[in-house]
Formats: C-alpha cells, sequence, structure tokens
C-alpha cells in the first residue's frame, strides 16, 4: 500500500456513516449484509446510503456480490489488513517491545 491509498481508505472511513457501515460489515463477516439490511440498521434511505457505498467501494473497502435479486455488501478484510500493515509498519524500528502491545490487542477477538 502507498500514501496515496492509505489517505483514500482514511478519507473513506471518516464518516460517520461509512465508518458505521464498515463496522457492520466487519461483524458480519464472511456472509455480508444485503444493501436492504444495511439501510434499515443504519436508518437511512437507499439514496442516502448509495452515496456512503459507492466511496467505501471506490477507495476499495467495501465488495457487492449479486445473489438473486440481492446485492450482498462485504468488507474487503484484505484492504483492512494492508492499511493496518502500512500504518504500523514502522512503529517498532527493530524493536519489538513498541508494537507487541499493538499485536497483541489485533489478535484479541471480542
Amino acid at each position: 500500500m502507498d500514501q496515496e491509498s492509505a489517505i483514500e481508505i482514511l478519507a473513506a472511513l471518516g464518516h460517520p456513516t461509512r465508518l458505521s457501515t464498515f463496522r457492520l460489515l466487519v461483524r458480519h463477516e464472511p456472509e455480508g449484509l444485503s444493501t436492504g439490511e444495511l439501510v434499515e440498521a443504519l436508518a437511512l434511505s437507499q439514496s442516502t446510503f448509495s452515496t456512503h457505498l459507492a466511496v467505501l467501494a471506490k477507495a476499495g473497502l467495501v465488495q457487492s456480490d449479486k445473489r438473486g435479486r440481492h446485492f450482498i455488501q462485504r468488507v474487503r478484510l484484505d484492504a483492512l489488513r494492508d492499511l493496518m500493515t502500512f500504518l504500523a509498519k514502522d512503529c517498532c524500528q527493530g524493536r519489538a517491545e513498541l508494537c507487541g502491545p499493538l499485536v497483541a490487542e489485533l489478535t484479541t477477538c471480542y
């Protein structure tokens, strides 16, 4: 990941609706949620949500799969992993004890 890609992803997540959408989709991996379920869960209109979904998709954070008549939205965990790696890559500068707590936190499932 390069700096430009990281900035695009962070900008996409920098809105409350998009961040809520992303976090909701993370909780529903790997099944994903239909667009209608997301609209209902977030109490938004379809048109408002479509705009936010387009921003997340353009940043590479969400992918849409068609199942029957429904579009299922899924988070791209590889994009999350790449962003987190990019942000933390230089954190320890050879001193593992600096990144140890971060790695431990990331490996704890709630």
